[in-house]
């Protein structure tokens, strides 16, 4: 199957975020403090919670990383790279998903898609000015 580095960039990262909610709601559902959880994630992924947060956001996952996330975390080789129905995202979360994916949309567009892409966030954000 034919992918670009942007969508295993993206599948993996929405894939990651869907093992850290599960591992959160299971934590949770165990009793345990929601405070500290993400650490106690980036140590059974074995990196540190700084790489965690890199790789949440920003930083791609890169093969290596993600054989080995998939072998700590129980789930099949190359399970990652592929698109997987997501668990509903935690609220914030949520937020900055939304947030990024305008971000990316934002740098992949010329001048005008951006005036566009601005009056229409503007419209859905106060509709009375629209």
């Amino acid at each position: 199957m034919d992918h670009t580095n942007r969508d295993f960039t993206l599948h993996r990262r929405a894939n990651l975020n869907t093992l850290l909610h599960e591992f959160l709601k299971t934590r949770i559902a165990e009793g345990a403090a929601p405070k500290g959880l993400e650490q106690e994630f980036a140590k059974q992924l074995q990196i540190s919670p700084s790489m965690l947060s890199q790789i949440k956001s920003v930083r791609p996952i890169g093969d290596k990383l993600a054989r080995q996330i998939e072998v700590l975390c129980g789930v099949a080789a190359h399970w990652l790279d592929e698109m997987q129905s997501a668990a509903e995202p935690l609220p914030d979360e949520a937020e900055d998903h939304i947030a990024e994916l305008a971000r990316q949309a934002w740098r992949q567009c010329n001048a005008k898609q951006k005036r566009e892409l601005r009056l229409h966030l503007h419209s859905l954000a106060d509709p009375a000015k629209a």
